[in-house]
């Protein structure tokens, strides 16, 4: 049974579907990677398994379970956790208030939580009382990452994890998503930086206009010539 499947999704905005036929699936514990040129579909697909765009046809499913249109607040509860591009911490409160507020739908005592985000990200151990809006982007991408596992996700969705990234920043990001992976949570993952995100996925995923055009294991999409010359730059 796969973690998470979605199924021939049509969805979109104001009536216009973006993404026409849509399907992917995520094997427990695996590293699934969705790329593609811009206007692709690509984040219209993560934002409609979540909840945040209407599906029109098609099903998502969890752990067997038909999650079609339901809303984040019950993605949360399942053990899904979403990291939006942008705006994705709350400037105005410190590290720790920000991983606390992430912990708000879990009951009970978070020290265990907290110790497990402070071993895979220990500069917001050290950075914890500092307000998140006067962080690097690399530093603020950690608090978002670490706000999400602060529920104990199974699935970990996250969109554009590197974008505006420096490169030295985005290898360490790229790292500590395997950090992550290795806990045993899964992980869907939208990316600009096709090539190192396909080398570190499970699978991949190549959206055109909506529609997959390819898909397989992330070494072979980047063996693939096809691949390399129409959506990795040669």
């Amino acid at each position: 049974m796969a973690l998470l499947e979605a199924q021939d999704l049509y969805a979109g905005y104001g009536g216009v579907d973006i993404l026409r036929g849509t399907h992917l699936h995520v094997e427990s514990q695996d590293i699934v990677v969705i790329v593609g040129p811009n206007g692709a579909g690509k984040s219209t697909a993560m934002k409609a398994i979540f909840g945040l765009v209407p599906i029109r046809q098609g099903h998502v499913y969890y752990q067997g379970s038909d999650i079609t249109r339901e809303p984040p607040e019950r993605m949360v509860g399942r053990g899904i956790a979403y990291v939006p591009q942008e705006a994705n911490v709350f400037a105005s409160l410190t590290v720790l208030e920000n991983l606390e507020l992430g912990a708000y739908s879990v009951p009970g005592d978070m020290t265990a939580r907290l110790d497990k985000v402070f071993s895979i990200f220990p500069r917001l151990k050290e950075r914890r009382r500092q307000p998140a809006g006067v962080m690097s982007g690399g530093e603020r991408q950690m608090v978002a990452m670490g706000r999400a596992l602060m529920i104990d996700p199974q699935l970990l969705m996250l969109d554009e994890p590197t974008a505006g990234l420096s490169p030295r920043l985005i290898d360490e990001t790229f790292e500590r998503i395997q950090d992550i992976n290795h806990l045993g949570i899964g992980v869907l993952m939208v990316e600009q930086n096709a090539r190192q995100a396909l080398a570190i996925a499970d699978r991949g995923y190549v959206l055109a206009t909506g529609e997959n055009r390819y898909h397989d294991t992330g070494p072979a999409l980047l063996a693939n010539p096809e691949v390399a010359a129409m959506f990795l730059g040669g």
